[in-house]
């Protein structure tokens, strides 16, 4: 039988907190077409992410950007154009990961269903 241990649900006091920021539809929006280049970037949305990272958490941007079946078939990788778009807009962030590179590759879905989600209206 296996011995199990009291787990907490959020990191410890003093300890490092993480948050997986998602990009598009988050702290970014497409007025016409969704194409990632034409992005506009929602300064009040950056700002709330940014006051966390100054609070202390690490802050890593999570997105499927180069996830979809499509782009893995045309062999897109959308990772340094990303990063260098989340610095211009000012972003405060510690790691990234995309669809296709990171330490935490995100996946294409539909839906998230998760005890510690929130949206960013939330926060």
């Amino acid at each position: 039988m296996t011995n199990f241990h009291e787990s907490d649900r959020l990191a410890p006091e003093g300890e490092k907190r993480v948050a997986l920021v998602d990009i598009d539809e988050t702290i970014c929006f497409y007025p016409e077409k969704r194409r990632y280049d034409l992005a506009k970037p929602s300064k009040e949305n950056i700002d709330k992410i940014n006051k966390l990272y100054d609070e202390g958490w690490h802050i890593v941007y999570w997105t499927a950007r180069g996830g979809s079946e499509k782009s893995k078939r045309l062999g897109k990788c959308y990772y340094d154009f990303t990063w260098k778009q989340l610095e211009s807009w000012g972003c405060k962030f510690h790691d990234l990961s995309t669809g296709t590179k990171g330490r935490n590759i995100k996946p294409p879905y539909d839906l998230v269903v998760d005890d510690k989600a929130k949206r960013i209206e939330e926060l």
